[in-house]
């Protein structure tokens, strides 16, 4: 069929056995988005004029970043053999730290396309993705994408892939999502291969939330796929975990802006809007049923994401506490996976401790806030969750360092993740001597290939959500990829160390951290803080302590006013007791004297090195 050929789009209450609903997963920058649009172009449900690249990426920090962040769901029509089919796509995140998005996907759909570059080959998110798909009994379409670029190798890596997962390798499909070739193959193999979806289309409607965003206008815009019976508009329906009942304004499918319909069947994927203004009444995993008419058993939800990454998110101006706030809980109606709670600082006033998934999302989430909201923001150096016991056997959990008790502790446990790193063979040593370290454990290693090998390790979470992927990447010259999973708790010689100015402790700065590695963070902050504070009218010592014990210092000379200028001759003794007069009164000042830290040290010191080379690369 011609690219440019446009399909009449399909009907609203679609027999399910020309439904074919699949999602496309890969690694990140592996040509997810770009297959999209190709698809979005070949099935004609967007014309040449309305064409742009990254066309399914509706944020603006997706586009600069050229990488996705929300799933997008968009309903094609295809002609197969004189018979029109609706296929309905998922397009979903690559990076590590957004896989909930991808496991919600997933549930969604019949098949999947495992995508894999022909440049790069197989990558450590392509086997996480897999494995979430095979959770899922998914059918599994393996695809090369950019066989148009010079450094492709498609036929080794077709081989690769097929031994993965145990199809020939003349069964891989070859394409090209910049020249569209083999994408109407792909669409043909689609709808030969992939399973139509079952239900009972006369039982009591049942409909899964696989997501849920926040429009200014008309309330929650909720994202379903109906597993059972039908939903038509004007109908009250009812959120089977919370029990809330709301009359459907609209019902519809996305090809690719909404589009209104007489209902969604059995298979279908679409929206509904109730105009709840409430994200949390529609909550994602949530089962959707008929009110006048319920189904007695709710299909199976997902796990709330966990968050693994905390981090303090301070206004710079105070006055903005309350626009944070504000703009905090928007952001979580787009975002099911952050979470907040107010907090105090002495050193930074009011703020909120945020919990992520990862750097990313931390990194993205602060971007968000900047940009939307108008926002100037610090950030609190991140860190991870510890379950702390003490004497008494009582446990409690610590996300903050200001939270650490000071009491007598039993034991610390931290949190451990287990990481699969694939990597080319001749930087097996690098890696190992990496993952050493910081802390790991080796749990396997298995050749891929002659030439590609995937290391398994058990790691603190602590240690890589600093610099671990850049010292990663910088050690394999790039070729390196990463993909972690969490992976239970482990007890660790954990401490705390406080910074203190001239004997007062700035929370701001405290960290926890291992005690092998607790001087080189003392004597990192310490060096940082004597470049960073403006020196005073008095000699400020920082120190850096673990408990009452002193463990690094750096002294801020004194700024001294030449008391002996006018002295151009005469007995040493009135010398000295100009001096000394000085003296007492730099003595007196300590005594009163505040040590104020400017904002810009707060940003400088708490900016991680990764922040800093983001800065440098803009």
């Amino acid at each position: 069929m011609s690219p440019l050929a446009v399909n009449p789009p399909a009907p609203a209450s679609t027999d399910p056995s020309v439904l074919r609903n699949f999602c496309i997963i890969a690694h990140i920058d592996h040509g997810k988005s770009t297959l999209a649009d190709r698809m979005l172009q070949a099935t004609g449900v967007v014309t040449p004029r309305q064409m742009k690249a990254q066309y399914l990426d509706r944020m603006d920090i997706e586009r600069e970043r050229g990488i996705t962040i929300k799933s997008q769901a968009v309903r094609m029509p295809w002609n197969v053999d004189g018979t029109d089919y609706a296929l309905n796509m998922i397009d979903t995140p690559g990076h590590v730290d957004f896989t909930y998005e991808v496991s919600r996907s997933l549930a969604a759909c019949e098949a999947t396309l495992l995508l894999v570059d022909a440049a790069q080959g197989i990558e450590a998110q392509t086997l996480a993705n897999l494995y979430l798909a095979l959770e899922n009994d998914l059918t599994i379409i393996p695809v090369l994408n950019k066989i148009d670029l010079p450094a492709a190798q498609p036929d080794k890596y077709a081989d690769e892939l097929a031994n993965l997962i145990g199809v020939e390798p003349d069964e891989v499909l070859r394409v090209s999502g910049k020249t569209g070739v083999g994408v109407e193959a792909l669409l043909d193999k689609i709808v030969r291969d992939v399973p139509s979806p079952q239900g009972v289309k006369d039982a009591p409607s049942r409909a899964m939330i696989f997501d849920s965003v926040y429009d200014t206008y008309r309330g929650v815009v909720t994202y379903v796929r109906v597993v059972d019976g039908t939903l038509k508009p004007r109908e009250r329906i009812r959120m089977m975990s919370t029990g809330a009942a709301h009359e459907m304004l609209e019902i519809g499918v996305i090809s690719p802006e909404p589009i209104p319909s007489e209902g969604l069947s059995v298979g279908e994927v679409g929206y509904l809007i109730t105009g709840v203004k409430d994200v949390r009444q529609s909550r994602v995993g949530d089962t959707v049923t008929s009110h006048t008419k319920p189904a007695e058993e709710s299909l199976g939800g997902y796990e709330d994401p966990k968050p693994m990454v905390f981090s303090g998110l301070f206004p710079v101006e105070g006055s903005d506490y309350p626009v944070l706030r504000d703009a905090l809980e928007k952001l979580q109606l787009n975002d099911a996976a952050l979470v907040y709670e107010p907090e105090t600082s002495t050193a930074l006033g009011f703020g909120f401790r945020c919990g992520f998934l990862g750097l990313l999302h931390l990194e993205i989430t602060r971007d968000r806030l900047e940009r939307e909201f108008n926002l100037d923001l610090i950030s609190t150096a991140p860190s991870v969750s510890y379950n702390v016991t003490l004497e008494d056997n009582s446990e409690t959990e610590v996300t903050n360092p200001s939270e650490f008790p000071e009491g007598r502790i039993n034991e610390i446990r931290e949190p451990m993740v287990s990481a699969t790193v694939l990597v080319p063979s001749e930087f097996i040593g690098a890696v190992m001597e990496l993952c050493q370290s910081k802390r790991g454990e080796m749990k396997g290693m298995d050749y891929l290939s002659e030439d590609r090998v995937e290391l398994r390790y058990r790691l603190p979470l602590a240690e890589i959500v600093f610099d671990f992927f850049d010292l990663l990447k910088s050690k394999t010259r790039g070729y390196a990829s990463l993909d972690w999973k969490a992976d239970g708790e482990q007890a660790a010689d954990l401490v705390k160390v406080d910074i203190l100015l001239q004997g007062e402790q700035v929370d701001a700065f405290s960290a926890i951290t291992h005690k092998d590695k607790a001087y080189s963070y003392g004597v990192v902050m310490t060096g940082k803080l004597k470049n960073l504070i403006p020196r005073q009218q008095y000699e400020v010592p920082i120190q850096a302590a673990i408990g009452s014990r002193i463990i690094a210092r750096e002294n801020i000379r004194a700024i001294r006013k030449d008391v002996l200028s006018k002295c151009y001759g005469g007995d040493i003794s009135r010398k000295r007791k100009l001096l000394e007069k000085q003296k007492e009164g730099k003595k007196r000042m300590k005594m009163v004297g505040r040590v104020e830290v400017p904002q810009e040290a707060f940003v400088a010191a708490l900016s991680s090195d990764e922040e800093s080379g983001k800065d440098k690369k803009k």
